[in-house]
């Protein structure tokens, strides 16, 4: 039994996200309200006790996000419906269809397009992150999630608390989304750490992608550390472009940012070490609390990545963060075979919790 508290929102389940469009073609999606069901199962089985999420006001999501952003993932559905996208053209879901990229402005300024379905390009930088009608009152209560377990650690109510935050959150930037990813929920929770006291605070990103939004929200800071252990993008792994080694930080953050991109294939000691890495960085620099991005889809089962953790690597994982002996906010991030996933999140938090 470990008694961590859930910090949770029933509204995370209204996303349906209804499929996603990978290569071109309309699939099943695995980010499917299941998880947090799923989850939620397994953790009151285990002895945690719910905790449910306060809602904050909007500035909250300022302190990491643009207004555009929040703008546009506010109000893009009920306008996609405005607009007849639903009934006329039989488009169930927003999905992006035009980038503004600089192959297709070149030195010129992107503009405000006219057409609605051509302004979601603005924000989303993949085919794959879908919005539906319930989606955003779930995006917004997995971000009140995420900052009212930040708030019982900077208040010194708990040293360990999780938030089961659906959707996920460490793809999505300042003023971007992706990668099944709309508002930046570790981000928030780190943000909110620090403006509730706390000098310095580290990520640790354990999910089987690199984070690359929270990589980009940090990236020229030093009072917020992101570390990440995650599949090598060079070996073809979503996101591609972004997660590698030399990614060191910049300006005042030039050293605050440390990968352990990992071949695929590798299982729980090579996995360990990396983890190992990110925690001695830490120790190294100093922090006042930890945000943990905790994806589990490293997991063997879990078809989402070609890494190999198995249950007792995750609670293995999880006694190397609470050697750190820093209060410490668990956030979830991906995991998506539903037959194992309950357990991988159980064994993480107890083996933070040092159970």
């Amino acid at each position: 039994m470990i008694a961590v508290p859930v910090v949770w929102s029933e509204e995370c389940l209204l996303h349906e996200p209804g499929g996603e469009v990978w290569l071109g073609v309309w699939e099943e999606g695995t980010e499917v309200p299941e998880r947090a069901s799923v989850l939620l199962a397994a953790l009151t089985s285990a002895g945690c006790v719910r905790v449910p999420a306060e809602r904050h006001p909007d500035e909250a999501l300022l302190t990491v996000h643009d207004a555009a952003l929040i703008e546009h993932l506010s109000t893009i559905w009920r306008r996609w419906e405005a607009g007849g996208y639903v009934t006329s053209f039989g488009r169930h879901r927003v999905v992006p269809y035009v980038f503004p990229s600089a192959g297709l402005l070149g030195s010129l300024p992107a503009r405000q397009p006219a057409a609605v379905h051509a302004e979601t390009g603005l924000f989303c930088y993949d085919t794959m992150t879908l919005i539906g009608p319930g989606s955003w009152e779930a995006i917004r209560a997995a971000a009140d999630a995420a900052l009212t377990a930040a708030d019982l650690v900077a208040t010194g109510q708990v040293r360990l608390v999780y938030a089961l935050c659906r959707p996920p959150g460490h793809h999505a930037g300042a003023a971007s989304y992706g990668g099944s990813c709309y508002l930046n929920n570790a981000a928030l929770a780190a943000e909110a750490l620090r403006r509730g006291g706390a000098d310095r605070v580290a990520v640790i990103d354990i999910d089987a992608h690199h984070g690359n939004g929270t990589q980009a929200i940090f990236y020229e800071r030093d009072d917020v550390r992101y570390g990440s252990v995650h599949v090598d993008p060079g070996a073809g792994w979503f996101p591609h472009y972004v997660g590698f080694g030399s990614e060191r930080g910049s300006g005042v953050g030039l050293g605050a940012n440390l990968n352990v991109p990992l071949a695929p294939g590798t299982g729980d000691e090579g996995w360990l070490a990396g983890v190992d890495a990110l925690c001695q960085d830490i120790r190294s620099r100093g922090a006042d609390a930890v945000v943990v991005s905790l994806g589990v889809d490293a997991a063997d089962a879990d078809q989402e990545s070609p890494l190999r953790v198995t249950a007792d690597g995750y609670r293995r994982g999880g006694s190397l963060i609470a050697g750190l002996g820093l209060p410490v906010v668990a956030v979830q991030e991906g995991g998506y075979d539903l037959g194992s996933l309950g357990d991988l999140v159980v064994a993480a938090l107890s083996g933070m919790l040092g159970a």
